[in-house]
Parts: C-alpha cells; sequence; structure tokens
C-alpha cells in the first residue's frame, strides 16, 4: 500500500495514469509525448507506476503496451472507506446518545 501511496504522490505519475486510462495500450513513447522530460525520465516515473502495481505491461512484437490495473486503487479505497466508515458508524451512535442525554438533561432542568 505504501507504495502506491509513493506513487501516486508525483503529479506527473498521477497524469500518467490518466494517459494510460484514457489510451490503454500505449507505449513509452506515446505517453513521453505528453510531458516535458527526457524519456530516461518517463521510464523511471512508469517503473515506479509499475512496481505500485499500477501499471501492467504486456510485449507486442517490439513494442510493450501498458495498461492501468486498477486493482491497487481498489484495495486503498476498500480498506479506508469500509474500516473507516465502521469507525464513524460507531462513534456517530456514541455521539447521537451523548447529546440526546444532554438535552433530556437540560429538559429536566428547566
Amino acid at each position: 500500500m505504501d507504495a502506491v501511496f509513493t506513487a501516486l504522490a508525483h503529479p506527473a505519475r498521477r497524469r500518467m495514469l490518466d494517459i494510460l486510462i484514457s489510451m490503454p495500450g500505449c507505449s513509452v513513447n506515446d505517453v513521453a509525448k505528453y510531458f516535458p522530460m527526457s524519456r530516461v525520465a518517463v521510464m523511471k516515473h512508469l517503473r515506479i507506476l509499475r512496481d505500485a502495481d499500477l501499471v501492467i505491461s504486456q510485449k507486442n512484437g517490439r513494442l510493450r503496451e501498458m495498461y492501468f490495473n486498477a486493482a491497487p486503487v481498489q484495495l486503498v479505497y476498500d480498506r479506508w472507506t469500509t474500516q473507516y466508515s465502521r469507525f464513524w458508524a460507531a462513534h456517530v451512535n456514541d455521539i447521537k446518545f451523548q447529546v440526546e442525554e444532554e438535552e433530556a438533561e437540560h429538559d429536566r432542568e428547566r
């Protein structure tokens, strides 16, 4: 999960994922056209994305086609939303009961 957050922390890598989503199967050269950096620098960013399993590459003849892999993002989403939804649901109930008790006590004092 740390690799996914690290990979997504850089704006160029997030833009590269956007490109791969909009153009599945594109090559390094296709991606490099959109950035004012060397092809080697683009390849380093893509390697970080691939190490985080956010990019899957497939060799097709002399070309390497790249695709966005949504599975790591889904794992992050599931972990944070599911786990913290339960946490906050329990705490919201506690807050609700506490407010109701305070209102009832306030009404008794009147």
